[in-house]
Parts: structure tokens; C-alpha cells; sequence
């Protein structure tokens, strides 16, 4: 019989404030954790407005250290008790005017395992990320978790092949991919991207989008969060366009064994012929 984990991703709509969008999401992952689900992701700096839509020092004020501040530590008291995995993207603080858009990958024991740094920023109209963020530096970890190997790869990151298949060489069985994505030139790819990296490097991937339209500006943020699967078929259907939604699903472990034994992606690798791809 194959190994079945039931995962869950989280969309949100931004509720004014950070402690109340805190709870909500507690509130969510409980939700979760009571359908059966065994590892849940939270949107991309779940607990705050999408702030880079402005340019304005005063949401430094969001940040906060990982591991140690108060958000991990509230939410490895949550894992612990539901027995979850969660991935909880945050804004981080490494020291004073040091700042990432990270994300915490904490065990279904409550243990802090690590955390992904988000690689690639955008600097565009409504995406002002690079004056909020420094570049990951962190590479591409995979976490081993009670479910087994995860990933995370961030929002702008997506449209980056290089870390996905940094990941599935790392041996990551699902890639997380929180994000804050609204109506306009990418739309089309949010349903594209994701399952062409699941086909590609032959792993499930999980794609969070928050909902709603924020104070800060003109961005509608149309969630439509789903899993992909390595055949690039989405698991169930998306969530709402417009709606908050907590999606639960089934992921088949063996699906991943079944497809790199017939397409074998890995084994017909040549990376001999790549050194170019990574020249400046």
C-alpha cells in the first residue's frame, strides 16, 4: 500500500492586525490537524498585511528573530500539540537592519528544524521586496521531518528552475511554495509554474496564495492555492479566488517511485554539460 501523507495549505486574508492574524492561523492549523492533515504551510509573511506593495520603514517593525522569537515559539507550542509539521514564513530579523523573508520549518514535536531564506527578490511596481529583504544566503535545505523530506522555495522564487531541482536533488518529496501573487502579469502562470517544477523534478509541490485586496495598495490577492503532483496534475481542485480556505489533501508517496522509475529525469541528467547555467 502506498504512503499516503494528507497535507494542508492555509489562505488568509489580511486581518488588520498581527495578533489577530496570528490567531487566525493557530485557528487554521487546528482546523487542519482536526481533517487529519500531518503537515500544514502557512502564505508568504503569514502574519502581516503583503507590505512590500509600499515602501515604508515602519514594517521593519514586523520583524522578529527565527528561531527564538515569539512567533516560533508560539508555533512550536502549536506543532506539539497537534502533532504537525508547519511551515510558517515569517520576517526575519538576523540583527538590527539584517532582514530576510524566511520561512521556519518546525517538527510534529514541536522541534525547530531550520529555516529557508527567500533567494530571488523582486523589485517592481507593488513588489518593493528589496527594500524590505536581503537575499537568501542560505542555499536550498531540505528538512527531515515526520512526514519526510520537505523543501520550500518562496513566491518570486518560482520562476527560478535552479532551486527546484536543488531541492529534488536534495531528495525533498514535497516543495512548499507560500507566496503573495495578485491579479496581472504572472496570473497566468500560478497554475503553470508550479506543476511544471512538480513534473520536472518528479516531487509533489504545494502552492499557498493569500486572498483579498489590502489597505496598502491595488494588489487582489486571488489565492487558488493547490497541490501538484509529479505527474503536474493538481490533487483535488484549487481554492477560491476569493474566499479564505484551509485545503486538505491526500499526497501519494508512491507516485514519486512510480514516476522517476518511468521517466527517470535523475538518472539522465547531465550536469557535465551545465557549467554555463551558472556563469554571471
Amino acid at each position: 500500500m502506498a504512503e499516503i501523507i494528507r497535507a494542508a495549505l492555509v489562505q488568509q486574508r489580511w486581518t488588520g492586525d498581527k495578533d489577530s492574524m496570528t490567531r487566525a492561523a493557530v485557528d487554521a492549523i487546528a482546523t487542519a490537524a482536526s481533517a487529519g492533515a500531518q503537515v500544514v504551510c502557512l502564505q508568504e509573511l503569514f502574519y502581516g498585511p503583503y507590505f512590500c506593495q509600499v515602501q515604508d520603514s515602519d514594517y521593519y517593525s514586523f520583524t522578529e528573530a527565527i528561531p527564538g522569537g515569539p512567533t516560533t515559539n508560539l508555533l512550536s507550542d502549536v506543532a506539539r500539540q497537534h502533532g504537525v509539521v508547519l511551515v510558517a514564513p515569517m520576517y526575519e530579523e538576523e540583527q538590527p537592519g539584517l532582514y530576510y523573508n524566511t520561512a521556519a520549518v518546525i517538527d510534529a514535536d514541536g522541534s525547530y528544524l531550520g529555516k529557508y531564506r527567500k533567494t530571488h527578490l523582486p523589485q517592481v511596481q507593488g513588489f518593493w521586496e528589496k527594500f524590505y529583504f536581503r537575499p537568501g544566503n542560505l542555499g536550498y535545505p531540505v528538512f527531515d521531518t515526520a512526514v519526510g523530506r520537505i523543501g520550500v522555495y518562496i513566491c518570486y522564487d518560482r520562476h527560478f528552475p535552479e532551486g527546484w531541482r536543488a531541492l529534488g536533488l536534495a531528495g525533498a518529496r514535497i516543495v512548499f511554495n507560500p507566496s503573495a501573487i495578485s491579479r496581472g502579469l504572472s496570473h497566468h502562470l500560478w497554475r503553470l509554474e508550479q506543476p511544471a517544477a512538480a513534473v520536472a523534478n518528479e516531487y509533489d509541490v504545494g502552492a499557498i496564495n493569500r486572498v483579498g485586496v489590502e489597505p496598502l495598495g491595488d494588489n487582489d490577492f486571488y489565492g487558488q492555492s493547490y497541490f501538484a503532483d509529479p505527474r503536474g496534475q493538481l490533487v483535488g481542485e484549487a481554492a477560491s479566488d476569493s474566499q479564505e480556505e484551509v485545503v486538505v489533501r491526500d499526497l501519494d508517496m508512491g507516485k514519486l517511485a512510480e514516476v522517476r522509475d518511468l521517466w527517470a529525469f535523475y538518472r539522465d541528467r547531465r550536469p557535465d554539460q551545465y557549467g554555463p547555467l551558472v556563469q554571471p
